[in-house]
């Protein structure tokens, strides 16, 4: 029978319902056209294998189902014997049938999806009359063959990440298949095989230290302790401050910037009313070594008698009081400065040599390390390098074994046993580089320069109460002229130097005046800077039982002459020397420290629990130094606050003073209340204070990215358009293009307009001095209707002319700030300035004040001189506002007009004027880059689906379009002095709601010639009034600027 049928390859079929699928369906449809209920089911099931749902559960069945679809094909051959007239009759049929009103074959289309069988043959109807109505089957199987090996290449591929037997039904899955391959389906168990061969390859390696018991081993913690400092050096409070402050890794340190509870405002009590304790071990101590005439001839040339105190003072020379001052590059004074350090020098012993401590910032020690290496001419290193503590070989082999065992059980076979004790080392002194020099020397001045970083720690105690604490934690070494045993090098030193007589009433002596302290009722009180040495026993031996708070003793408080003598003249010379200038004797005590181990098991041996430890001769004895750190010292208000002491310790001993400390209810501060200690002293603070230094510009720099990043995150519609506001640069102060503009309007006045003398003429009135542009100045209220019209032309001018008085972009402007300008530290000219921006007249006027700052009138002949000496020059200034208001950093410092300041002696309550919106000129080049990127975008998608590559953005318009972001200032600034409807004259680094006068403090810079030509103009009962303005804002604020010396 089936010889009698045509020959397959020639066989031509109808070909309903083919166009949108492939050939299988096509077989189903010719084999179960009978059947449209079970081709309904298949195409089901086959909609849900191509989208992935059932790829692994039929990967094994679509071989068998192509073999029976042709099995079923060939079966049913004999029943195609009578296709032609089958076909001759649907002919016929779709002759004589009409096709129906237009609206039948919408709703039959329409209602054709899930109506099962009738919405079938409706779909096949309709197909019907677009299709060919015969297919050759041979052609028709090649067109095919590339869609059944595409899908059976996805068959074949794994999509997923999931293992064999995960792919099966949940119903097939066993627990014991995921390691027992045997338990699978056998078809699947060669690429089960597979994946359990590739997964051994790409295991992992198990980690050493699983146990918690290995991991909190002592030896096993410093190890990993020393493996986490490499880059950022731990200090040896560390621990403490993690459990406790916010961490952050600065200057090469890992530092707590503030507590984690809220205690802003309880810090700011603890350093009014009682004692904050800070960790200032972070600070770099230099040391010098030489003679002093050497050391002097050479450190004159790196700071200046008219800038303050310098290295040769007498006081500070003699080793009685610690001294300050900032450093310039050598022969360089005013400009190319370095930055502010503090010193000490070591009282005069008989010797030649000094020995000279400079304490700098890390983020200054490059530079200052540098400049001395070369004023000295320390080429060569000298080849002495701090080295760890002294190990026995045997320790070492052993210490070797169980670095190498991590985590594995240790076994003591040494002679001690269970009493064996691990090697100490230092945490924080874990990462010095043995190989790297530490200790520089001069073959033709013989000076040496060693850096002491971390070996020696540094605490400070800031508050009224500070002394307190000291006396009650703190407990002067008794004597002692024994050694403990004849093999112990403990407190060897001590015994030596106790045998001296001399040395002993010296000891007596600084024990006495120590004892004094606690008779006064503030640090302040003591002159500034003084130095006073001491020898105290171990601190962890009289430990209170609870937390307590030190308060002081009022049976002290009385009229005692020795009290009015220390007031009087200080801390003798030699009651300032003390053993931590010698580096034996420091390592000794160091090395020789009781563990806490042993202290906790001295104290569970006592026979009356919690009564206090007596040690006896094998108590340590600790060389401190006591350093007294003055507090506020210029202007008139809180004088003294936020004096306290710098206690500097060896290393190893930071833990053992800082968990007393902790127990006479100090408060414990972080870099932030160190910013406001600074803040409220309105002293400058390091780095971030300095514009003119190296750090302070790469300070600069980071704040500028931090604050661009963090404005760019924000969403578009929430961030605020400076450009609107009228705000140039919102996160970097250009300071170069501020003295560099002030600069050019002076010259312009001299070759046009003399200054006028009347003291009354207004600020805006003509063409005045340094006024060369007053159209760019023009007055603008908010209510006026041609205010933006006048900003719109003056941002419109500004773009013409920002090729001439521009600055670089802002990666860039850290480059330009280097030699532009340098920051005015003349006492003399200062003081002189305070004088002049206090009121001459009214209310505010302070005569006595005035007298004793200095007598000069503000008059052509005075100025002229300074302007020519210092033209591109910052002055330090305080600002404090007269009504509400809260400063912030980078707001803008003003000159008011004559109507402003009118306007304030009318309403006392006035709060300011208000800058007019400008109109943002890169708005539409903002939206046209937006609607280029996205056309670029769209031509892209199509030319990749034309397997076409994408084309390359040409370079000039990437480059130009860099910068562009909708809110900020474009490429090159304007002049910054007049684009806005008030002269700027400075900019605030630091301002905040000050706690301690109750109303908006900032602190910042002014422009020299600027600030000149303001109290050159204005009224005598209105000096010293400006405007402040933060970035985001156009509300002006009038504020009190002053200059404290």
């Amino acid at each position: 029978m089936c010889e009698k049928l045509p020959p397959l390859c020639d066989l031509n079929l109808p070909c309903h319902s083919l166009k949108p699928f492939p050939l299988v369906l096509s077989l189903f449809t010719l084999v179960n056209s009978c059947s449209p209920s079970y081709l309904d089911a298949l195409l089901r099931v086959y909609i849900r294998f191509i989208s992935g749902l059932y790829l692994s559960l039929w990967a094994s069945l679509i071989h068998s189902w192509m073999t029976l679809y042709f099995c079923y094909l060939c079966s049913f051959l004999n029943l195609l014997g009578d296709v032609r007239s089958e076909q001759q009759y649907q002919q016929k049929k779709f002759l004589h049938q009409s096709p129906g009103p237009p609206y039948r074959k919408e709703q039959n289309r329409g209602d054709s999806r899930g109506r099962g069988r009738g919405g079938w043959q409706g779909e096949h109807q309709n197909s019907s009359e677009e299709m060919p109505r015969y297919i050759t089957v041979s052609t028709f199987a090649e067109a095919r063959a590339a869609e059944l090996k595409a899908m059976l290449k996805a068959v074949a591929q794994k999509s997923s990440n999931s293992l064999v037997f995960q792919t099966l039904p949940r119903s097939m899955r066993r627990r014991a298949m995921s390691h027992n391959i045997k338990r699978l389906p056998r078809r699947l168990q060669e690429i089960a095989r597979k994946e359990a061969e590739k997964a051994v390859h790409q295991k992992k390696e198990q980690s050493k230290t699983k146990c918690r018991k290995a991991r909190r081993r002592h030896i096993n913690l410093v190890a990993e302790f020393n493996h986490r400092q490499r880059k950022n050096i731990w200090l040896e409070t560390h621990i403490w401050h993690a459990k406790r402050f916010h961490m952050v890794k600065k200057w090469g340190y890992c530092l707590g910037n503030s507590p984690t509870e809220k205690c802003y405002r309880a810090c700011y009590r603890a350093m009014t009313n009682h004692c904050l304790l800070q960790d200032l071990s972070y600070y770099c101590c230099l040391e010098l070594t030489g003679k002093e005439n050497e050391l002097l001839k050479q450190l004159a040339r790196i700071c200046s008698v008219d800038a303050g105190l310098t290295f040769g003072a007498a006081s500070c020379l003699s080793g009685r009081f610690q001294g300050s001052l900032n450093i310039y590059r050598a022969d360089r004074y005013p400009e190319d400065m370095l930055g502010p350090v503090t010193f000490i020098w070591k009282p005069r012993s008989g010797s030649e040599n000094r020995q000279l401590w400079i304490w700098v910032h890390p983020a200054l020690k490059q530079d200052i390390l540098n400049e001395l290496k070369a004023i000295f001419q320390c080429s060569e290193p000298e080849e002495i390098c701090i080295p760890e503590p002294i190990t026995t070989l045997n320790q070492e082999e052993k210490q070797m074994d169980v670095v190498q065992n991590l985590g594995k059980k240790r076994k003591r076979e040494d002679k001690e046993g269970d009493k064996a004790v691990p090697v100490k080392k230092i945490i924080g002194d874990g990462t010095r580089d043995p190989f790297q020099s530490y200790s520089w020397v001069s073959q033709t001045t013989g000076v040496v320069i060693s850096d002491l970083t971390m070996e020696i720690l540094r605490y400070r105690l800031i508050g009224p109460l500070s002394h307190s604490v000291l006396t009650e934690t703190l407990k002067a070494a008794s004597i002692q002229t024994e050694m403990v045993d004849s093999e112990s090098k403990l407190n060897n030193w001590w015994v030596e130097n106790c045998k001296d007589s001399e040395k002993v009433s010296l000891h007596h002596r600084q024990t006495a005046i120590f004892e004094l302290l606690e008779g006064i009722s503030s640090p302040s009180e003591m002159p500034p800077g003084t130095i006073l040495g001491l020898t105290v026993g171990d601190p962890r031996v009289n430990l209170p039982k609870k937390k307590t708070k030190a308060m002081p003793d009022p049976e002290k408080y009385q009229d005692n002459d020795k009290v009015r003598q220390l007031y009087l003249e200080g801390v003798p010379v030699e009651c300032a020397h003390s053993f931590i200038w010698d580096h034996d004797i420091c390592k000794n005590v160091t090395e020789n420290k009781i563990s806490e181990q042993e202290l906790n098991r001295m104290r569970a041996q006592l026979l009356v629990p919690g009564s206090q430890l007596d040690l006896g001769p094998r108590e340590s004895k600790i060389p401190i130094l006591l350093v007294q750190q003055p507090g506020k010292m210029a202007g008139e208000d809180r004088p003294g606050w936020g004096s306290g002491w710098d206690i500097y310790l060896p290393k190893g001993w930071g833990m053992a003073f800082w968990i007393p400390f902790i127990y006479r209810g100090v408060r414990v501060g972080g870099l932030q209340e160190a910013s406001k200690h600074s803040e409220y002293q309105r002293i400058p603070h390091t780095p971030d204070d300095f514009p003119d230094c190296p750090a302070g510009m790469q300070f600069a720099k980071e704040l500028e990215c931090s604050l661009l990043d963090r404005f760019k995150r924000r969403p578009p519609a929430k961030r605020a358009n400076y450009v609107k506001l009228g705000t140039l640069s919102p996160f970097i102060c250009p300071w170069g293009q501020l003295v560099k503009s002030w600069e050019g309007r002076m010259k312009a006045s001299e070759e046009s307009v003399c200054p006028s003398p009347h003291a009354e003429h207004c600020t805006t009135e003509g063409r005045d001095f340094c006024d060369p542009k007053p159209e760019l100045v023009k007055e603008a209220s908010p209510e006026a209707g041609e205010a933006e019209d006048t900003m719109e032309v003056s941002s419109e001018d500004a773009m013409k002319t920002e090729g001439d008085t521009g600055t670089q972009d802002f990666g860039e402007r850290g480059e330009t700030m280097r030699s532009n300008f340098i920051v005015l530290r003349n006492e003399k000219l200062l003081m002189q300035l305070s004088a002049w921006c206090y009121p001459t007249s009214g209310k505010d006027r302070r005569p006595r004040l005035v007298s004793q700052l200095g007598g000069k009138e503000m008059t052509e002949d005075v100025l002229l001189p300074i302007l020519m000496n210092y033209p591109r020059a910052l002055v330090w200034v305080k600002l404090s506002l007269l009504r509400k208001g809260n400063p912030e950093i980078h707001a803008m410092i003003c000159i008011p007009t004559e109507d402003d300041l009118l306007h304030l002696s009318k309403d006392r309550l006035f709060c300011g004027p208000q800058e007019p919106k400008h109109r943002d000129v890169f708005r539409h080049k903002v939206q046209k880059l937006k609607e280029n990127k996205r056309k670029k975008k769209e031509e892209d998608n199509v030319k990749a689906q034309e397997s076409n590559p994408p084309s390359v953005p040409e370079k000039e318009t990437t480059e130009g379009c860099k910068d562009l972001i909708l809110g900020l200032w474009s490429g090159t600034l304007p002049d910054v002095t007049s684009h806005c409807s008030r002269t700027l004259l400075g900019y605030v680094t630091r301002g905040d709601f000050s706690l301690a006068t109750g109303c908006g403090e900032a602190l910042g810079f002014v422009s020299l010639t600027g600030l000149l030509y303001m109290l050159y103009s204005q009224p005598a009962d209105k000096k010293g009034l400006v405007l402040l303005r933060t970035p985001a804002s156009l509300q002006y604020r009038f504020a009190r600027l002053t200059i404290e010396v």
